[in-house]
């Protein structure tokens, strides 16, 4: 097999940057397995992520979060590699948007990465991601750059009319083909909400008003190969219980984690990143195994700061 050496993107988010070169290497352990000698190392000042991997991983190497540039190792000398294309769409579809709470862009894509490896079934066409906290959209941008089907819910109508507002006024500008429109929902003859659709050649995306724990009533029969999501940190979201609003992650994930899984394809995986200063890794395993998912075991560690308060990790489980 090839020796590589994969220049790691650089990181607008210092801290982020920091870990970058760890979490390059446990995303390659969970996405391409049998990559081998994957560590990190220094060169000249600058980091690469170093790896042993046959050229069928090429595609997965193209689809790293941090991955900037290839180079096959030639003695002392480094040979660019050319990756294949696997993208549909610019990264500016990701990166353009700029707003308080964002997350990183590098670790969406990490996280979606991650989940759709650890789905187990065949594809049957354009996988099918949602995101039941979509936001403005960070988790959608990142499932149609690579030719996925996006879907979300979001309770927040700022965050939708902002998403949607960017996804009609870049799709226009960039002079692609599409159809966006925003429209009423109702139930029962009621109006219960908005959604929002967009029609791209060959792909889609459906966004509904509402919350999260309602993601199955809103969407139906439709099932899903991945969901894919940024929990809140206990402010924009919230449980009801007792009468008020807990706003704990734990009480929210509690409700929602088994509509989610009702959600899912058989096969399925569920990928979500939170704060485990709220939440432990043990009741978040255990929230997904009452919902009827199996949590998957990854050889690496993806926990990592955000600042002082926010200690983010990763957990895939799967829907036997």
């Amino acid at each position: 097999m090839p020796d590589y050496l994969m220049l790691l993107s650089p990181s607008a988010n210092r801290v982020y940057a920091g870990e970058a070169p760890r979490l390059a290497a446990a995303e390659l352990a969970a996405t391409w397995p049998g990559a081998e000698g994957v560590r990190p190392v220094r060169l000249a000042g600058v980091d690469y992520l170093a790896l042993a991997a046959s050229e069928e991983a090429l595609p997965t190497l193209a689809r790293q979060s941090a991955c900037f540039a290839l180079f096959e190792q030639a003695g002392e000398l480094l040979r660019p590699v050319q990756l294949p294309e696997v993208f549909v769409l610019e990264d500016d579809l990701v990166s353009i948007p700029k707003y308080q709470g964002k997350t990183n862009e590098q670790f969406t894509q990490l996280l979606l990465g991650v989940t759709l490896a650890a789905v187990t079934r065949e594809a049957d066409g354009n996988r099918q991601v949602l995101d039941p906290l979509a936001g403005r959209g960070t988790t959608l941008s990142t499932a149609l750059r690579q030719g996925h089907d996006a879907y979300g819910v979001e309770l927040d109508a700022k965050s939708f009319e902002a998403m949607a507002a960017f996804y009609k006024t870049y799709f226009r500008r960039k002079r692609i083909k599409h159809t966006a429109e925003v429209t009423g929902v109702k139930r029962g003859g009621r109006a219960i909400g908005r959604r929002f659709d967009l029609a791209l050649d060959g792909q889609k995306a459906t966004v509904f008003t509402g919350d999260a724990r309602d993601s199955a009533e809103l969407f139906g029969k439709k099932r899903f190969d991945a969901i894919v999501t940024d929990a809140p940190y206990g402010v924009a979201h919230g449980a009801n219980a007792g009468g008020g609003r807990d706003r704990s992650p734990a009480a929210l994930l509690g409700q929602a984690i088994p509509v989610w899984a009702s959600q899912l394809k058989h096969g399925g995986a569920l990928g979500i990143s939170w704060n485990t200063f709220g939440l432990t890794r043990e009741d978040l395993a255990t929230i997904c195994l009452r919902g009827g998912l199996e949590p998957v075991e990854h050889p690496s560690d993806f926990a990592h700061r955000v600042d002082s308060s926010i200690k983010r990790d990763l957990l895939v489980a799967v829907k036997p």
